[in-house]
């Protein structure tokens, strides 16, 4: 991907027929400030604000895993829809920091909410939840599920190198789930992007702790086992996807931004976010923020949002929603929701 041009021509789709039933999330209580991380880290408050609009995040504490973070995000989305766990008919997790290799994410939160159903891991990295969701809404349309519990999770605090301080102030952790059901026609995904570019896999990786490189001592003490990041290439490749898989979406629909109620793209980073809804035209108040306060969480940040927006009234019925993740893989995922 030397040249920075995609080698795959992405595909735009339509699924409709699926309603979210409802929204939960859940972030860790441990809140890391930048001035916290000048304390720990001599790292510099102003220039992550300018670099990245991140002002804090939050840090799983020492006994949570990605596992716990999406159990109780997904317990509140039960509650919030009025669903026993016993009508759950199918589980999916977007993670690409799961508590361990196998039995998979989804297994772990399955049995600790006592779920009878299949559950299985999608990992897109940034682009996590929304691959899952779309996976998910695919049952529901077929008619082979009728209460789907989807998640995006991520515990970044585990895999993100403390001593970096171009991408450790990034990310945090934190967790959000939605409730899909059969809804009417016109509600579901109007418009869909799911992508990947394998090519530029090696601009944002973790190559240890896999069959390629095991979790040897020498690849622990060369740091192997933390993400690595080209910053500059990814946020280059992150505006320009974010725009140009909008602009697919929004043609496939037939719709333009004035009919799109929020904008809520995954939350990486303010200059990303600003960059590309700019050019797409959106107004600052329609485009959904709220990285300054949990930074990049990953295939948590979408769910999360929608969470928010859904706690705080802003969503009504017949509402377009235009969601984004994107990320390592490369992979990403643009979507047109009517709520």
């Amino acid at each position: 991907m030397s040249n920075g041009q995609l080698h795959v021509v992405p595909r735009t789709s339509t699924l409709t027929g699926v309603q979210i039933l409802g929204t939960g999330s859940y972030v860790p209580e441990n809140i890391i400030s930048n001035h916290t991380l000048r304390e720990t880290h001599g790292f510099d408050p102003e220039w992550i604000v300018n670099r990245t609009g991140i002002h804090e995040r939050r840090f799983a504490l020492p006994h949570q895993a990605t596992s716990d973070l999406c159990a109780h995000a997904a317990t509140r989305c039960l509650k919030a829809a009025g669903c026993e766990p016993s009508d759950v008919d199918l589980l999916v997790v977007g993670t690409f920091t799961p508590d361990m290799c196998f039995p998979s994410t989804a297994n772990l939160v399955q049995d600790r909410l006592h779920l009878n159903c299949p559950a299985f891991d999608i990992q897109a990295a940034c682009a996590g939840f929304v691959f899952a969701l779309v996976t998910a809404a695919q049952f529901v349309a077929a008619g082979t599920s009728t209460r789907a519990l989807v998640i995006g999770g991520d515990c970044n605090s585990r895999v993100i190198n403390p001593e970096d301080q171009k991408s450790f102030p990034l990310f945090g952790d934190g967790a959000g789930a939605v409730l899909l059901g059969p809804g009417t026609p016109e509600q579901g995904l109007v418009a869909y992007q799911l992508g990947s570019d394998g090519s530029g896999g090696d601009l944002l990786s973790r190559p240890a702790c896999g069959s390629r490189i095991p979790p040897t001592a020498e690849a622990l003490r060369e740091g192997l086992h933390y993400l690595t990041m080209d910053g500059r290439a990814v946020f280059k490749w992150a505006v320009r996807i974010l725009t140009d898989s909008t602009v697919d979406v929004m043609e496939k629909a037939q719709s333009s931004v004035e009919d799109v109620r929020w904008f809520i793209p995954h939350q990486a980073n303010v200059r990303i976010i600003h960059a590309a809804s700019d050019v797409l035209g959106f107004h600052r108040d329609a485009v959904f923020k709220n990285l300054e306060r949990y930074g990049n969480t990953s295939a948590g940040s979408i769910p999360i949002a929608l969470d928010e927006l859904i706690r705080d009234g802003q969503i009504d019925r017949g509402d377009l929603l235009l969601t984004s993740g994107f990320g390592a893989g490369l992979n990403w995922g643009t979507a047109l929701w009517r709520w």
